[in-house]
């Protein structure tokens, strides 16, 4: 998938044919990927880098973890994420627990999310709803452990099928245009872009958030869906800025807002999500250099 802030991608279309590549241009946008950029090259220069990548990319996993899951309500001390082990079936610990292996899952979905975009949003539905599985085939992909399909879990809803998101109030599209969305954002993907990976990933975040495909878990699955991005991309190889934790400290009223103006569809709007979204990983860059610091510290 093409992303590019450290790469190029084979072949890419020209501009015209290019939607998310426009949307770069939009007023403002540059700026937020040249601060991004600026910001996540910083990071990668720390010195602890060079020794000790692997602890950085784990602490920056849990803190993102936890960040996605404070903004889906369950709002835990980072302390109280790294020291539990029990993550129940249902309220905060089991948005906790789907957080956690959302992020721990994100790292290794890449080269499939290369080949098909909609089997690894089905996996990582799978993978919060539920706790696991494995990937079959189909464009849908994800079944229930134990081989069961036909629940919600896994799969975009159906006509009818409520959808369980509090925090996301906007108008909630129906299955016939989730499922044409979906796939429009796919081939999109698959075709290629020119455009920067922080306008990728924003995008691919805001239309989840939109569209909700999935019965729960959605924003949580739209955090994982940029994670993915960001890595894949080149942006951010070692997943070390954890833009969640961004998310989370601007707070739930500033991402409502933010989506608001992406959904109007506006320049401005979808300008000031793209911006909401590169700050957030600039937050993430700030938490994983104080991570690097304390490191060097010895004090981490």
């Amino acid at each position: 998938m093409a992303g590019n802030t450290r790469g190029t991608s084979p072949a890419p279309p020209k501009a015209s044919d290019d939607p998310l590549a426009t949307l770069a241009s939009l007023p403002g946008v540059a700026d937020s990927v040249d601060s991004v950029r600026k910001g996540v090259d910083r990071v990668y220069g720390h010195r602890i880098m060079r020794r000790r990548s692997n602890e950085v990319t784990s602490e920056a996993a849990l803190r993102g973890a936890r960040g996605s899951a404070a903004l889906s309500g369950a709002d835990w001390a980072l302390e109280e994420v790294r020291r539990r082990t029990d993550f129940g079936v249902e309220g905060e610990p089991r948005t906790v627990g789907a957080a956690l292996r959302l992020t721990a899952e994100a790292g290794q979905l890449l080269s499939v999310w290369r080949q098909s975009p909609l089997r690894v949003l089905a996996r990582l539905h799978l993978v919060a709803a539920s706790g696991g599985g494995r990937i079959s085939g189909g464009a849908d992909g994800a079944r229930e452990p134990g081989g069961t399909a036909g629940d919600t879990v896994g799969r975009p809803r159906l006509a009818a099928e409520p959808v369980d998101e509090p925090l996301i109030e906007l108008p909630l599209p129906d299955a016939d245009e989730v499922a044409g969305r979906l796939d429009g954002l796919s081939r999109l993907l698959l075709t290629g872009t020119e455009a920067p990976a922080l306008v990728t990933a924003a995008v691919v975040h805001g239309e989840l958030l939109a569209l909700r495909p999935f019965a729960t878990c959605n924003g949580l699955v739209a955090r994982a869906a940029e994670r993915i991005v960001l890595i894949g991309s080149g942006l951010d190889p070692k997943s070390i800025c954890p833009a969640e934790v961004g998310h989370a400290e601007l707070g739930r009223a500033a991402y409502v807002a933010a989506l608001d103006g992406y959904v109007s569809g506006t320049p401005e709007g979808v300008a000031a999500w793209i911006a909401h979204c590169g700050r957030a990983v600039e937050l993430g860059v700030r938490e994983s250099t104080a991570v690097c610091e304390a490191l060097q510290r010895g004090a981490a």
